[in-house]
């Protein structure tokens, strides 16, 4: 698995892989739990994420040279290159050696949040579906961009960059099964949720083409999406009968993190993302 990465397991006992994560509330791991010191009710910062996962498992390895994750809930792909939330800029993070960039980001450019909110509490079919996804091609501009730059400031590094997938399932509750409540009845509609699906598969198509278009500037990038291995995923979306791999309104609880978890990979989500990112 570390040679999907670029490291060659046991050929190089000297080799080590610099690695730097990015992005945002996917990348940070807000809603998996075990927050870093003073990044809970900000940047939420777990070490359940995925990136956090993968450090771990170089380190267990011995091949682990250096590692920063700078990753923060809330960041569009504006926010990298100034402070954001009185925390540095994301991309000073970069170093001329980095070999391994991690980064999730897209949803922030487009309002995803707000567009789930309304998903919820409001009907999304229709005119705010269509809304969103007018916002996609310049989200994929910013996202190819934000590749150069990255590129730019570390002209040996892998970056892979991870999408989002599905946050609910496209049908029906399946009877008999025990649901978060998010999946009760008049709050997330079939039809809203198939319009919602049109938005994650649109978002999965822009950033699986950002990055064929940063490729053929020359970056070194790729994209792995949780559409892209068959079974990873599946069935653990929300309101589907397997045990759920995203946060829904049990993230509401008294003691619990609050809205900005709502849609976001659980522990265990963020451990299928690692498994991606990995194989």
């Amino acid at each position: 698995m570390l040679a999907a990465l670029g490291i060659a397991p046991t050929a190089n006992a000297t080799a080590s892989t610099s690695l730097v994560v990015l992005g945002d509330s996917y990348a940070s791991g807000t809603g998996a739990g075990a927050y870093q010191d003073g990044t809970a009710g900000n940047c939420w910062r777990s070490n359940n994420s995925y990136g956090e996962q993968v450090a771990a498992r170089l380190r267990a390895a011995g091949r682990l040279g250096s590692f920063a994750n700078v990753s923060c809930s809330g960041a569009a792909t504006a926010d990298f290159a100034v402070p954001f939330k009185d925390r540095p800029a994301q991309l000073d993070a970069l170093k001329r050696d980095t070999s391994l960039v991690l980064l999730t980001v897209g949803t922030n450019d487009i309002d995803y949040a707000a567009y789930g909110g309304t998903c919820i509490q409001a009907d999304c079919t229709g005119a705010p579906t269509e809304a969103i996804l007018a916002k996609l091609p310049q989200m994929g501009r910013n996202v190819t961009a934000l590749l150069t730059e990255i590129d730019k400031r570390s002209p040996n590094a892998r970056i892979v960059l991870v999408g989002y997938g599905r946050q609910v399932s496209t049908s029906d509750n399946p009877p008999g099964a025990t649901l978060d409540p998010i999946c009760g009845e008049g709050i997330l509609t079939t039809a809203e949720r198939r319009e919602g699906n049109r938005v994650a598969d649109g978002l999965d198509a822009t950033l699986r083409s950002a990055v064929t278009a940063a490729f053929r500037k020359g970056v070194f990038a790729t994209y792995t999406s949780p559409f892209s291995r068959p079974g990873t995923f599946e069935g653990h979306a929300l309101c589907e009968a397997g045990t759920p791999f995203l946060r829904g309104f049990d993230a509401l609880a008294p003691g619990q993190e609050g809205p900005e978890a709502v849609f976001h990979p659980n522990q265990q989500g963020q451990t299928a993302l690692a498994s991606l990112v990995r194989a």
